[in-house]
């Protein structure tokens, strides 16, 4: 029942997503608001930029390859990728015009005033708001910093404001997240008996297996971690449980993947 290259199409697809999400999240959300140094700052943006980029451009693939894109939403991922260009030629406004690109980009069934067919998207952009600034905050962020320059004292000072600063945004995501996802999951089975009946039910049971666990990684980030943040050894611990939580997310993406892929179940005959 799988159709495995859909799945495959579908993995990249998030992946992208994730990656422009991330970068966006990463700027506007965390970056501004910790870091002093200039030429960090300068260095940690340009990173993010290119990982959005990079996000944006497969995901302007996808879609034009597709062929079933409106006015507005192919000017959004025009506008998207402009942006990051803008960016990476160290000109600030980039960023704002990223962000509606991205954003919009995602939401682009507003302007068609098809609301029903915004709980995917919205439920796809908080993820890669919480999962993807994660990741962009381990690799364009904490990893710089630990091997920067910076003494000892001020890597540590600006990793825990680094996580500070992201982790309103993941909460805030994580609710947005669990929202929608519940609302998608009950459009789908339809009925709660296909969650242990059906093939769609069974893989996603497999999904909210693997969504706990990144949801009890992101906890103990947050509840242990965090509050022990300010010195370089908790920077370089915070970073690996970091890490090992996005390894358990790319799990999830590639189950939601296989998920997509699956018809959804029918409605038992009466």
């Amino acid at each position: 029942m799988i159709k495995w290259s859909e799945a495959a199409t579908e993995f990249v697809g998030f992946l992208a997503s994730f990656l422009a999400t991330g970068s966006i999240g990463f700027r506007l959300a965390v970056l501004d608001r910790v870091i002093e140094e200039r030429d960090f700052h300068r260095a940690s943006a340009v990173r993010a930029a290119i990982i959005g980029l990079i996000g944006e451009a497969v995901t302007a693939a996808f879609y034009f390859s597709g062929g079933h894109l409106g006015t507005a939403q192919t000017l959004l991922v025009i506008a998207a990728l402009i942006g990051f260009i803008l960016v990476l030629a160290r000109v600030g406004a980039g960023w704002w015009i990223a962000a509606i690109g991205v954003v919009f980009g995602q939401l682009s069934a507003l302007f068609a005033g098809k609301w029903t067919q915004l709980i995917n998207p919205v439920h796809r952009l908080a993820a890669g708001f919480w999962l993807g600034t994660l990741f962009v905050v381990v690799i364009a962020g904490l990893g710089p910093l630990l091997g920067s320059t910076l003494t000892t004292e001020r890597r540590g000072a600006f990793a825990a404001a680094m996580i500070n600063a992201f982790s309103p945004l993941a909460l805030g995501s994580a609710f947005v997240l669990v929202v929608f996802g519940v609302i998608t999951a009950w459009r789908h089975l339809k009925y709660v008996s296909a969650l242990w009946t059906t093939p769609y039910g069974y893989v996603l049971i497999v999904k909210l297996f693997f969504v706990f666990c990144v949801a009890a990684l992101g906890a103990w980030n947050w509840r242990r971690q965090r509050p022990m943040l300010g010195t370089e050894p908790a920077a370089v611990a915070i970073r690996k449980s970091a890490a090992a939580e996005l390894s358990v997310t790319l799990v999830v993406l590639i189950v939601t993947a296989i998920l997509v892929s699956l018809p959804s179940p029918k409605l038992p005959p009466h």
